[in-house]
């Protein structure tokens, strides 16, 4: 009988044991805690958004402060460069007499001057031609060299270049706090201008390639 008993009291112990472990509790949220753990969230959210729009913002400005930099030291370079006669302007766009443009590699289209040595190559086309690559290479002499700085801060290059193939006026526009410039080259003997678009560089710097002159 004691055995019957015991055994009897260990079976209500694990049965009791089993129902506590089904046992769960759950959190029953009234209307006003559930509006306002909403409106927490929604909260939450903004500020997330707030700092990401802040951080973004700030992303930008660091941005364009080093873009800045960057385009000061370019733009000194590209003055040393003019002003000591060794500098190189690949050119990556062609604008012709009436306004037809193209844009070209600028490793093939440039305007070089070391000293007094002045180089005009146009290459348009993607080889051929009478330099071999695509255009034509003028070798000349550079003189009456001038460099003159605007209200505004604009250099303003200019030189004639004569040579067997070029005789012409070559103008090389840049604005302050760039290296970019356009180069203006009118022939003395005819009204066939053409513009060049690109950067002026230190010659050291440069990678061009010259084909074959004329």
């Amino acid at each position: 009988m004691k055995r019957i008993l015991t055994t009897l009291c260990l079976l209500t112990l694990v049965a009791s044991a089993g129902f506590a472990q089904t046992q769960t509790e759950k959190r029953i949220y009234t209307t006003s805690e559930r509006i306002a753990m909403e409106n927490a969230r929604i909260k939450a959210d903004s500020t997330l958004n707030a700092k990401a729009k802040a951080d973004a913002k700030t992303l930008k400005a660091i941005q364009k402060e080093l873009e800045a930099r960057i385009d000061s030291v370019a733009y000194a370079n590209a003055v040393k460069a003019l002003d000591s006669l060794e500098f190189v302007l690949e050119a990556d766009q062609l604008v012709f007499k009436y306004g037809d443009m193209a844009f070209v590699q600028s490793n093939t289209n440039f305007i070089s001057l070391s000293d007094d040595k002045a180089v005009v190559q146009v290459a348009p086309y993607n080889g051929g031609g009478p330099n071999g690559v695509g255009g034509i290479t003028l070798d000349g002499r550079a003189s009456n060299i001038t460099m003159k700085t605007d209200k505004r801060g604009t250099i303003i290059y200019s030189m004639n270049v004569q040579g067997a193939a070029i005789s012409a006026v070559v103008t090389i526009t840049m604005p302050k706090g760039t290296n970019e410039a356009t180069a203006v080259i009118e022939p003395t003997f005819s009204s066939n201008r053409i513009t060049l678009c690109g950067k002026v560089i230190p010659k050291k710097d440069s990678k061009v390639f010259k084909g074959s002159s004329i």
